[in-house]
C-alpha cells in the first residue's frame, strides 16, 4: 500500500536533481506504486557513506510503498562506466563482479532488506542482444551527444584515448530501463546522463515514461569528494570506533549535508542541533551514523572512548599490542601494522611530528622500537612490548 506520508521528501530530500520534475510530482500525486530501481556496477569490494546516500533513497521508495528493483550490473561491470573517468577503467571480469558484489551485498544489507526487493542481474538480457540490437541501439544517439561528456572533452584536449566500447556504456545501462520498464530511475549525481540515455531509450522503444532522480555527492573527511583516491572515506565496514572518529573529522559546514544524506533524522530536529555547539552537534552526528550501523550501544562505547582519548587525554580500551623485536626500525612498524597506508605516509607523520613513543614525538627515521605507547595521529594507537 502507497503512503502519502513524507511524499515531498522523495523528491527532496538528498535529492540533486529530479528530471522532469512535473512528470515525478504527477506519477506520485496518483497514489498508485510507482516501479523504480537503482543500478550498480560492483567494481569494488568497500562501501562508504556516500554510496548509501542513493541505497537510502531507495529504502525510503520502498518504505513508501513502492515497488523498488536493485539491479546488479553484472554486464556492465565489464564494460566500465567512463562517468568521471580521465582515464579508461580497467574491465572486470565476472569473477571479479561476483566476488565483488558478495561484499557489496553484505554491507548494502545494512541499509536494504533484500527479502524484500526484487535484485536482477543485466547480464540476463544483455548477453541476449545481437549485433543488429546494439546497431539499433546506438541509432537512437549521436556521436556529438556522447562527446559533450566533461570527461571525454578532458580526455579529448589532453590527447588521452577514449575506447569505443565506452560510448556502448550509457547505452547498455540505458537498455535496462528498456527491460524493467520503470516510473523512475534513482542513482548518484555522476550518474545523471547513463540515466538521461535510459529516459531516451524508454521513449524511444515504446515504453512508459520514467523519471530521473540524481541524490547528492557527499565530501569525505577532507572535504574532499569521498573517494579511495583520496583516503577520506567514512566505510560502511568501519568498526564503530572508527566509524566514529572519522565523523568528529568532518568539517563543521558539511554536517547539515551529512544529517540530511546520511541519517534518518527529521529536518527540524536536526536544524534545532545544528544551532547549537559545533561540537556537541558533530558529536551527535558522529553517535546518530555510528548507531545506524553498529547499534546504540556500540555507538554510546565508541563515543565514551571518543571522550576519553581526545578530550580527557585517555588511552583506549581495546588498544592493539604487538611483541617486536629491538632492531625494528619505527617507519617499518608503521607499515607492518598498517598504522600508515605505505612508507613515503609513514615518512611523513613522522617528519611532521606525528608518530609519538610515551609522548615524545619520534622524528628521526632510523629510530628503533622501544617498549611503551605508540601513538600515530589523533586516533592511532599501539602498545609495544619486548
Amino acid at each position: 500500500m502507497v503512503t502519502k506520508k513524507n511524499t515531498s521528501e522523495l523528491l527532496t530530500r538528498a535529492v540533486s536533481n529530479v528530471t522532469p520534475r512535473d512528470l515525478a510530482e504527477k506519477k506520485l500525486a496518483a497514489g498508485k506504486p510507482l516501479r523504480l530501481y537503482l543500478g550498480i556496477d560492483p567494481t569494488g569490494a568497500k562501501l562508504h557513506l556516500g554510496h548509501s546516500v542513493p541505497l537510502r533513497k531507495l529504502k525510503a521508495f520502498q518504505d513508501a510503498g513502492h515497488h523498488v528493483i536493485f539491479v546488479i550490473g553484472s554486464f556492465t561491470a565489464m564494460i566500465g562506466d567512463p562517468s568521471g573517468r580521465d582515464q579508461m577503467r580497467e574491465p572486470l571480469t565476472k569473477h571479479d563482479v561476483e566476488k565483488n558484489f558478495q561484499t557489496y551485498k553484505e554491507q548494502a544489507s545494512k541499509i536494504l532488506d533484500f527479502d524484500k526487493i526484487e535484485v536482477a542481474y543485466n547480464h540476463e538480457w544483455l548477453e541476449k542482444l545481437n549485433f543488429a540490437d546494439i546497431v539499433e541501439l546506438a541509432s537512437k544517439f549521436t556521436v556529438q551527444q556522447m562527446l559533450d561528456r566533461d570527461m571525454f572533452q578532458k580526455r579529448l584536449k589532453e590527447g588521452s584515448p577514449i575506447a569505443l566500447h565506452e560510448f556502448l556504456y550509457p547505452l547498455m545501462v540505458g537498455y535496462d530501463s528498456v527491460t524493467l520498464d520503470v516510473d523512475c530511475e534513482l542513482g548518484g549525481n555522476d550518474q545523471y546522463f547513463n540515466m538521461l540515455a535510459g529516459r531516451t531509450l524508454q521513449t524511444a522503444m515504446g515504453k512508459r515514461d520514467k523519471f530521473v532522480l540524481t541524490t547528492k555527492l557527499i565530501e569525505g573527511t577532507d572535504g574532499r569528494k569521498m573517494s579511495k583516491t583520496y583516503d577520506n572515506c567514512i566505510w560502511l565496514s568501519d568498526s564503530a570506533k572508527d566509524m566514529f572518529g572519522k565523523v568528529m573529522r568532518v568539517k563543521d559546514e558539511l554536517m547539515e549535508t551529512y544529517f540530511e544524506c546520511v541519517t534518518e533524522m527529521p529536518k527540524e530536529e536536526y536544524a534545532v542541533i545544528l544551532k547549537g555547539s559545533p561540537r556537541d552537534a558533530k558529536a551527535v552526528l558522529a553517535h546518530t551514523i555510528t548507531a545506524l550501523y553498529h547499534g546504540e550501544k556500540e555507538a554510546a562505547h565508541a563515543e565514551a572512548e571518543f571522550n576519553t582519548v581526545f578530550a580527557d587525554g585517555g588511552l583506549p580500551d581495546d588498544m592493539p599490542e604487538v611483541k617486536v623485536k629491538k632492531a625494528t626500525l619505527v617507519l617499518d612498524l608503521l607499515v607492518e601494522q598498517q598504522l600508515a597506508p605505505s612508507k613515503s605516509e609513514a615518512r611523513r607523520l613522522m617528519e611532521q611530528g606525528g608518530v609519538k613513543l610515551n609522548d615524545e614525538p619520534i622524528t628521526d627515521l632510523h629510530a628503533t622500537v622501544q617498549p611503551g605507547i605508540l601513538k600515530v595521529g589523533k586516533r592511532k594507537f599501539l602498545k609495544i612490548t619486548s
